[in-house]
């Protein structure tokens, strides 16, 4: 038979959480210490940090200009990439028709 699956309270997620984001150690050192999967308690983070919105802070002004910048290089890049497909199609047509002809 497999493993009775475990159910945890929102009280405890939060503390477990609490303990990962507030004492600075690790989630793997907590969910050891609490008999815990380490995945659990990751995913528990990471949908805590989801919630509060951690790490989206505003682009400052020369974030703005370098990620439009980097848009615009994509796009250029992405042109360049079509454009190089359709030549090798063509050159690889063209030699494919080279061929048949020398063998004829």
């Amino acid at each position: 038979m497999g493993r009775q699956r475990r159910e945890f309270s929102p009280e405890y997620k939060d503390e477990a959480v609490g303990l990962v984001l507030n004492t600075g150690r690790t989630v793997a050192v907590v969910a050891r210490e609490l008999g815990i999967n380490e995945a659990t308690l990751g995913r528990w983070v990471h949908l805590h940090k989801d919630r509060q919105g951690v790490g989206e802070a505003p682009l400052s002004e020369s974030e703005r200009v370098e990620l439009g910048r980097l848009r615009k290089d994509v796009a250029e890049l992405k042109l360049d990439r079509a454009f190089l497909k359709k030549a090798s199609l063509f050159f690889a047509q063209e030699a494919s028709d080279t061929n048949v002809k020398r063998s004829n």
